[in-house]
Parts: structure tokens; sequence; C-alpha cells
């Protein structure tokens, strides 16, 4: 038999631990302060010693309460893992997907019936987030075009989807006086603009500048009027087609493509299936097929 206090005090005590309140920790288990405060009484009653100490109008763990605290959270990490494991392999197969949230929500989202069609199969866990998820969340595959940042490792096993073209979109009022508006960049890639003018020869929207840590934001930006954004043309058909952006020097293929980064160099089956289903789909997608530069597929790793 376990010697162990029953499971709603430890609870008590792993919530008011992490948020470091009596009260906060009641509301996130919808129990009133009171209730906490008896479990968390006779837990200590239990142990046989304190673990929490008097802090103003509040308590805070001491020192014994501060040791049982990393035991049991690590504990508690383990079985919320565990609990989600469970769940994944009753649900069948599931692919986490890492993406920026732009081309989650303007691409692969609207696409996913017809992966769901193709490989119904296979579940896609979607994260929006970047190369740091794979690395501390777990993602399987992170989608992405700019690998400058990532590692040496992550960039050799990147495996090419599909060419990118990038170019300058605006409001059509802002067009007429394109030179001197203001440039709009994204946070984390804004060596795009400094791509798109080397390989163009061109430099406008020379007047002030905004940034935005999300490629959605640029875009609402530029529809605002605010200035010029430089973005890929697959995340703009709509906006371009109802005229309320236009692009007055056209898409400019930019070297590499969007890329698939495994986070282990063994790719699954089921991944390999979501690759290559990218792969047709962004194919049929494509938009520029008059550019040669987009029909040339550079030399990468392929799915094995």
């Amino acid at each position: 038999m376990r010697s162990l206090p029953p499971m709603s005090t430890l609870r008590a005590f792993e919530a008011t631990a992490r948020t470091g309140s009596v009260t906060r920790a009641a509301e996130e288990l919808c129990r009133t302060h009171g209730a906490v405060s008896r479990q968390l009484r006779q837990l200590q009653e239990h142990a046989g010693v304190e673990l929490f100490e008097r802090d103003g109008t509040g308590v805070r763990l001491n020192e014994h309460g501060r040791a049982f605290h990393d035991v049991v959270r690590a504990v508690f990490d383990q079985l919320e893992q565990g609990y989600a494991r469970v769940l994944d392999m009753a649900r069948g197969p599931t692919l986490h997907v890492a993406c920026s949230a732009t081309f989650a929500m303007r691409w692969l989202v609207p696409e996913m019936s017809d992966f769901y069609r193709v490989r119904p199969d296979i579940r896609i866990r979607l994260s929006m987030t970047s190369a740091r998820e794979m690395r501390t969340e777990g993602a399987d595959v992170v989608i992405a075009w700019d690998l400058s940042s990532y590692p040496t490792a992550d960039r050799q096993r990147a495996i090419w989807l599909a060419p990118v073209a990038f170019g300058p979109v605006c409001a059509p009022v802002v067009a007429r006086r394109i030179a001197r508006a203001a440039r709009i960049a994204h946070d984390f890639t804004s060596s795009a603009w400094d791509q798109w003018e080397a390989k163009t020869g061109k430099r406008i929207a020379s007047g002030s500048a905004l940034t935005f840590p999300h490629t959605h934001l640029c875009i609402q930006a530029a529809l605002s009027g605010l200035g010029v954004a430089l973005i890929e043309q697959r995340l703009i058909q709509a906006e371009l087609a109802a005229g309320t952006l236009v692009a007055p020097f056209g898409f400019t293929a930019f070297e590499g493509g969007l890329m698939a980064v495994p986070a282990d160099r063994q790719v699954r089956a089921d991944m390999a299936g979501f690759v290559e289903w990218m792969r047709a789909r962004l194919g049929q997608a494509a938009v520029l097929k008059s550019t040669p530069a987009l029909r040339r597929k550079p030399t990468h790793p392929t799915v094995a």
C-alpha cells in the first residue's frame, strides 16, 4: 500500500506553489479559498512538517516546501505528458507541425480538408510558432522559409517544399507615393528587404520604418495604408484579387524556398506523407508559373 496523501491535497499544493497564491489556486481548481486552505493544512498534517510560511497577506514556500514542490512538479509534468500520449494513441497517429501564424491561417489551415481527404489516417497537431517549438515543445517538423537563424544541423536536414517569391505590396493610394512611403518590416526576417533590393536593384519605401512581430500584422498595416510591406505572394492572393493590395513591382523569387525541418534525422512515414502532400498542393497553388526562376527546383535533401 502506498503511503501518499490524498491526490486532492497534492493538486492544491501544486497549484498554490505554482501560482504563489491560494486565491489563484482556488480559481484554477474551481474551489473556494477555504477549501484549498483546508487541503493545504491536511497535507501539512499528513507530512508532519510545515511547507509554507506567511508572506504579507499571502503564503510562500519554505525550504521543505520548495524541495517537495520540485518533486511534485516533476511528477505532475510526467503525468500530464503520459496522459497526453495515451490520448494521442487512442486517437490515432499524430504529426506535430509548427509554422508561422500567418502561413497557418492563410494557407495551411484552409488546405487541411484536402489533406484529411487524402490521408484520413493522420491527425495534424498544429503549433503556430518557430524553431523554438521544435527544440523545446516536441514538434515533429517546422515549416519555414528563412532558416538563417537555425542551427547548422537543422539546415542540413531541411527538406525543400516549394519556391518562395516576395514583392512589395501596399494599398492603392500608397502606390502613388511608394518611393517615399514607410517601409513595413518583420521583426524576425528583416533581411528580406535587403534580399529583395539586391535581386531587383531597386530601392523604394525610403520613408520611416515600421516593424511588427507577425506577417499578418505587416499585411494589416499595409491594408491600412501605413506603408509598403514585403510579403510572400501566396499569403495575399485574396487581397490582390480584391484590389485592396497592389504589387507594383510584381514578385521576385528568393533563394532556397519553403522548407520542412524535421526534428530528427529519421523521417517518419507520416511525416513523409505530409511533406509530399504539401509539395503537391503548393505546386498546384503556384501563381507565378510564368517566372522561370520559380520552375527550377533547387537541390535539397528529399524525403526518403
